[in-house]
């Protein structure tokens, strides 16, 4: 397994997004704390969850609680794992995403996270989405506070802008380690966030970094997906799976990207962890830029 920096942490270069365990069409527990150890297993030192990880509007914490049980009953060492949890955000049970980011919510949601993880310090505490009815200012405020009261060891912040970045970095300085925003082979928007995040030393975490070469959770039945892409030609040339092309891809992009594929079967984040171990040449980088720009020609 390769390392990259997260603040002053190593954590595995590939790590797990432990939303599918817990949200709509979840594993059982067996199966859920199977995926968990095989990640283990498989090298991953890094877990990112969420509060509002869960299906029912009665099962708050419901990830962070099932994370906490998994590496519990795991026989091996733990002490290295960095587990990234969020708050600010909350799911009513039907099926929709909140946004509350009030500095009062912040402190509430990473107080109670920390119990539910072990009662430590929290090692990554992400604001999961800025509340447009809150100044930005306030919420990361909140953060800069659980820092100082030693609730949080470094805060991230989630779905930002490049500006907000820059805000977050002059309230929390060092305390800011990691921007996590939505960027995969399908959704580059983000481009500017992780230039940036580079600059300052933060560590870019891509969510639903697979888009365009499987589902994300977060797609209804019918989100898309592709075949036949520069991805897939290139894995059959390999011998491996799509998905390892594109994490090795984002690899690439950057030192400062560390992906976090979601998985709810052991088999999926044993072969995600793999691509840390990929290199992509020259030639393989330009066909998949090729390909990017041929598809977006004319949009």
């Amino acid at each position: 397994m390769q390392y990259r920096a997260i603040g002053d942490s190593a954590v595995s270069a590939i790590g797990l997004g432990a939303m599918p365990l817990s949200i709509e069409d979840r594993p059982d527990e067996t199966r859920a704390i199977a995926t968990v150890h095989a990640a283990l297993d498989a090298g991953v030192t890094l877990i990112d969850t969420a509060d509002s990880y869960h299906w029912h509007a009665d099962e708050v914490g419901h990830n962070e609680l099932l994370i906490a049980r998994a590496l519990a009953r795991y026989g091996g060492d733990t002490s290295g794992v960095l587990i990234a949890t969020k708050g600010g955000r909350g799911r009513p049970g039907d099926g929709s995403w909140t946004v509350n980011a009030t500095p009062e919510q912040l402190k509430r949601a990473a107080e109670a996270s920390a119990g539910r993880l072990g009662g430590e310090a929290i090692g990554l505490y992400q604001l999961h989405k800025p509340d447009p009815a809150v100044p930005w200012a306030e919420s990361v405020g909140a953060l800069r506070d659980l820092l100082d009261a030693g609730t949080i060891r470094a805060a991230g912040v989630s779905n930002v802008t490049t500006d907000q970045i820059r805000q977050a970095h002059a309230i929390l300085g060092d305390g800011l380690v990691s921007v996590q925003n939505q960027y995969s082979p399908a959704v580059r928007d983000s481009e500017p966030e992780l230039r940036l995040s580079a600059q300052l030393g933060l560590a870019f975490l891509p969510w639903s970094p697979l888009g365009g070469i499987s589902r994300s959770s977060l797609d209804g039945p019918s989100g898309p997906t592709s075949t036949g892409t520069a991805f897939h030609r290139i894995a059959a040339e390999r011998g491996v799976s799509p998905q390892q092309i594109a994490l090795a891809w984002l690899l690439s992009r950057s030192p400062a990207v560390i992906p976090v594929p979601g998985a709810s079967r052991p088999a999926s984040i044993t072969d995600s962890a793999r691509a840390a171990e990929l290199e992509l040449g020259p030639q393989e980088l330009a066909q998949l830029e090729d390909a990017h720009h041929a598809t977006h020609q004319g949009r």
